[in-house]
């Protein structure tokens, strides 16, 4: 099972339909897919159509309770599962502070948890606290996906400090795999060059002992689409609401090149 938690601290960059989109994408591929909701904004359930309600059991009550995940799995169509999400979610960071070993919750959870599958995508809250942490701890991969501008190639380099310290303290098998480049506008000059620059600066990383030393961005591009942003508040993913869309190709070509791309090898 490939594990890959979807992340980046900035808000609106397209991580939320990275994750929904891509793992629909694969389950309609045949591969069997889990989709964890970690943020408390719970957009990822939305998108799947479940209304999130503190009577159904939720991640809340696996971070912070003895719900198990199988308690809290939801069917959504063939081959694809999730875990939804609560805005009760967001009290988890207080409740856990004095709880040992609070950054390895949900890696034990998962441990204990037997539905097997062959990608489990984590979406992250945008934020760097310990929901994120659980989640770097748990998978083997991160994605994270990137809208070409300025300002989010900015944040990058904190998100990769985060990256390396879980790797180093708490998951030696961590590796970011790659960048999602999304809301892509291919006529665009700085697209273009946000583009390049990513590509370049992984290159030049090549070398380093680092976590995201066999990273690169994925070849395909998600471009800027309205039928992505319209479809969650249709609680479907792209491949019901808007099949013949631009995002759809894109989300199709994606789960292509994910399949195609080897899990990132640790470092000796």
């Amino acid at each position: 099972m490939r594990k890959i938690a979807i992340i980046n601290q900035k808000g609106g960059v397209g991580k939320t339909t990275t994750a929904v989109n891509l793992a629909a994408a694969l389950a309609a591929t045949g591969q069997r897919v889990g989709v964890i909701d970690l943020d408390p904004q719970a957009h990822a359930t939305l998108h799947l159509g479940i209304e999130p309600t503190s009577s159904e059991a939720s991640m809340y009550g696996v971070m912070t309770g003895d719900t198990r995940l199988a308690d809290a799995r939801r069917p959504i169509e063939e081959n694809l599962w999730v875990v939804g999400s609560h805005l009760d979610l967001a009290a988890a960071e207080v409740e856990l502070a004095g709880v040992v070993g609070r950054e390895l919750i949900l890696r034990d959870k998962l441990d204990e948890d037997g539905e097997p599958c062959d990608f489990l995508f984590i979406d992250c809250p945008p934020s760097l606290g310990i929901l994120t942490i659980n989640a770097l701890a748990a998978v083997d991969e991160v994605f994270i996906p990137l809208q070409p501008h300025f300002l989010a190639l900015h944040g990058l380099s904190k998100l990769l400090q985060t990256i390396d310290l879980v790797a180093r303290r708490l998951n030696p098998r961590l590796r970011l795999s790659g960048v999602v480049l999304c809301m892509f506008d291919a006529g665009t000059r700085l697209a273009g060059e946000v583009s390049n620059d990513v590509e370049q600066f992984f290159l030049q990383c090549r070398e380093q002992r680092t976590c995201w030393a066999t990273a690169q961005p994925f070849q395909t591009r998600i471009r800027r689409n309205v039928r992505l942003a319209e479809a969650p508040s249709f609680g479907q993913s792209i491949f019901h609401y808007a099949p013949g869309s631009n995002g759809a190709d894109d989300y199709r070509q994606l789960a292509h090149e994910v399949v195609a791309r080897p899990q990132a090898a640790s470092l000796p």
